[in-house]
């Protein structure tokens, strides 16, 4: 009997679930938690109302600093790709910013904006700025010549240009590159909340090591973080579907 396609990961998970599960059984001095262990950890926090005031919190910095980074990072990038001379001079800026990465921002946030939700959104938005204007601007240099010729051959203003073939051109790209870069955001705001902030994902993980023998709420708040990593990535990965679909009937 042939498995479903959508059962089969579910499957594939389960079976690894039972085998740490058997591994902790057979070694229960270990530190680490088995499932069984994590499953009563996020009930824990789920009765003292934590897991819904975490998870909150960890979205509301990334919907920010990544949306943020959205609005400033694309037609900059956007502006930049169709500019040459503006790329030539932007582009040393980018290049010796780019490779700094965001969590050495993390003195200076706290210097700026304290121990506090925007030191959390600035490093969000410092992460994921360079990869969308990137992005944005390769965008741009991806549009194939045969279209920027026929909107100039018709005569288009900048405005309906702008809308009728830059837009449509670029958009699939940027969808790529926004999956990756909310990935990124997440990544981020983890690392931000285990320093800068009191509350959300990353502060549960430090503060339940802070505990001592909380290691259930670590690994809780591990799996809590890739199954929320994993929910954004598949809506993400849903709205390049839904616009490559649209696209592909707009040429037809």
């Amino acid at each position: 009997m042939k498995l479903p396609v959508w059962l089969r990961p579910l499957l594939f998970i389960a079976v690894l679930l039972a085998l740490w599960q058997v591994a902790i059984d057979r070694h229960p001095g270990q530190l680490l938690p088995g499932p069984i262990g994590v499953a009563k950890g996020i009930l824990d926090l789920l009765q003292h109302g934590l897991l819904l005031k975490y998870v909150v919190a960890s979205l509301f910095r990334v919907t920010w600093g990544f949306g943020l980074a959205v609005v400033v990072a694309i037609p900059l990038g956007l502006m930049l790709g169709w500019h040459r001379r503006g790329q030539m001079a932007a582009y040393p800026i980018v290049q010796l910013f780019r490779p700094i990465s965001p969590l050495a921002w993390i003195p200076l946030a706290i210097l700026w904006f304290g121990v506090s939700d925007l030191a959390a959104i600035f490093l969000i938005f410092v992460g994921c700025f360079f990869p969308l204007l990137l992005t944005a601007m390769s965008a741009v240099h991806n549009i194939p010549a045969v279209y920027v010729n026929a909107g100039r051959n018709f005569g288009l203003s900048s405005s309906a240009f702008v809308s009728r073939v830059l837009y449509p051109a670029v958009i699939p790209q940027l969808l790529t590159g926004l999956r990756l870069t909310l990935g990124i955001a997440w990544l981020v705001v983890v690392a931000a909340e285990m320093i800068s902030v009191n509350s959300g994902l990353g502060f549960l993980i430090v503060d339940a090591r802070n505990a001592g023998n909380r290691y259930d709420l670590v690994v809780a708040g591990m799996v809590l973080i890739g199954a929320i990593g994993l929910m954004l990535d598949l809506a993400m990965r849903s709205l390049e579907r839904v616009r490559s679909f649209h696209w592909s009937i707009s040429e037809d």
